[in-house]
Formats: structure tokens, C-alpha cells, sequence
């Protein structure tokens, strides 16, 4: 069995995912069951897309309840997963001379714990969870997941958690599992040839994959955890996707691991 944890990116979806038995929560609980026990999660959410970079020193994040209008039940989900100061204070020293700011306001949002409830139910696995910089470029986030990646030996799981497609503005709210739009396949297929060739370089510049790309990510902050994962990938190690699918027609609930 490898030592080296994988590298794993979350199409975390609806929020409501986080009370709900489906397809994608399932095989979030076998992706637990499956991946050896990290020590320690690091967790990049596109819910903490902010100017600057900070990470959680909190030994207790709070579960922030980061979204409106859904049912009661929902705001009451507490994921009390510990923090880790320690990682904390690592993931500053690994991103030197970057200034990271030790965050103790932050917690817990739903990106994170709406998988994590799934993925470790008994929220045993100390979480810390790194902000992404919402002035920098896409490939500033994936040279943070390069320097990220020694984490992997060190017995951290990397998360990443978003969408590698998130158009909520096409979103069928409501309605029976709709088709998918066809911008939203297309790119879906593009990206995922890219991810298995190890094309980090379109991964990157997407921007200028044409008019599918734009209608997929119309803002940024649900991709660049991708790029985080990716960035975290090392010479050799498989791309898998152990979960697929889209929900709303304009979601992508597309999971992508590196490594074993």
C-alpha cells in the first residue's frame, strides 16, 4: 500500500447533498472507506474565495452555514471535525514567502463539511482549510497546489471542493433530473481528456477554451480548487474520476483523484 495519500477534487454540488442518500453521497462513503485514513485534511472550498490567502488555525472550526433559503434541517448540521494548528502553521511555511494568514474567524463551510459528512461521518479526521486569493491568477492557484503536494507523504488528504462545472444560472431548480445541457457535456469531455493526457497547461489557461468553458465557469471560484488538486499531482500517478455525473443540467458532480 502506497504511504502517499491522494489528491482528491469534490464536485460538492447542492448543499442539500449533505442530508441526502444518493448516487454522489454514496460513492463519497466508499471513497471514505476506500482511501487509507488520513491524519489530517487540508480543504480548499470555493465558499472561501476572498482577497489574500489564509488557513484555519482554529482547534475547533466552527460549521458555517454559508448559503439561504433551504430547509431548516439544514442550518442545524454541525460537522465537528477538529482542527490542526499544527498543519495550519505547515501549510504557511510550505507557501513561504506568500504571506498566509493564520485565520481564527473561518471555519468550516459547506463545501467542505457538506462532502465531509459523507466522505467521514464520524468527523474523527482534524479538517484546516485554506482560503483561495480571489486577485490571482489560475495558474498562481496551481503553483500552490505544486507546493502543496509534499503534504501528501505527510499523511494529509488534499481536498479540493467546487465544481468543474457550476453555472447556477442555467441551474432546472426543481425539476426531475433534467438532460444536460450540451455546453456543459462538451466541456465536461474536453476537461476530462485534458485531466487524463496531464494537459495542465489548458487546465489552466481555460479561458481561452472558447464559449463551452465560459458558460461552465462564468466565475472562477468553483474551478480553481481543481487546479489545487492538480498542482498536487505527482510524476506517475493515475487521474481517476470516482464519481460522475451532473445534476441540474448545468452541475457537474465530477470527482477527480490523483493518485492511489
Amino acid at each position: 500500500m502506497s504511504e502517499t495519500l491522494p489528491a482528491i477534487f469534490f464536485g460538492h454540488g447542492n448543499p442539500l447533498n449533505a442530508l441526502l442518500t444518493n448516487l454522489y453521497t454514496s460513492a463519497w462513503r466508499s471513497i471514505g472507506e476506500r482511501v487509507r485514513k488520513p491524519k489530517a485534511i487540508l480543504a480548499i472550498s470555493a465558499h472561501w474565495y476572498v482577497p489574500g490567502s489564509g488557513v484555519t488555525v482554529s482547534t475547533s472550526p466552527r460549521t458555517i452555514h454559508d448559503f439561504g433559503g433551504f430547509p431548516r434541517e439544514l442550518y442545524q448540521v454541525r460537522y465537528p471535525a477538529p482542527g490542526d494548528p499544527d498543519l495550519a502553521r505547515r501549510v504557511q511555511a510550505l507557501l513561504a514567502p506568500t504571506p498566509v494568514t493564520l485565520d481564527e474567524t473561518w471555519g468550516l463551510d459547506h463545501g467542505t463539511w457538506s462532502v465531509l459528512c459523507h466522505v467521514y461521518p464520524d468527523a474523527d479526521v482534524p479538517v484546516v482549510q485554506l482560503s483561495i486569493d480571489e486577485g490571482k491568477p489560475a495558474s498562481f492557484h496551481f503553483e500552490i497546489g505544486q507546493r502543496l503536494a509534499p503534504l501528501r507523504s505527510e499523511g494529509v488528504l488534499i481536498v479540493g471542493s467546487g465544481n468543474l462545472v457550476h453555472n447556477l444560472h442555467a441551474y432546472a431548480w426543481g425539476l426531475h433530473k433534467p438532460d444536460p445541457y450540451d455546453w456543459a457535456v462538451r466541456f465536461e469531455s474536453e476537461a476530462r481528456a485534458f485531466l487524463l493526457a496531464g494537459d495542465n497547461k489548458h487546465l489552466v489557461d481555460y479561458e481561452r477554451l472558447g464559449p463551452d468553458a465560459l458558460l461552465s465557469i462564468p466565475t472562477p471560484d468553483h474551478y480553481l480548487p481543481l487546479l489545487y488538486v492538480m498542482g498536487a499531482k505527482q510524476q506517475g500517478d493515475p487521474v481517476t474520476f470516482p464519481v460522475e455525473g451532473v445534476d441540474g443540467g448545468s452541475i457537474s458532480m465530477l470527482s477527480v483523484q490523483v493518485g492511489a
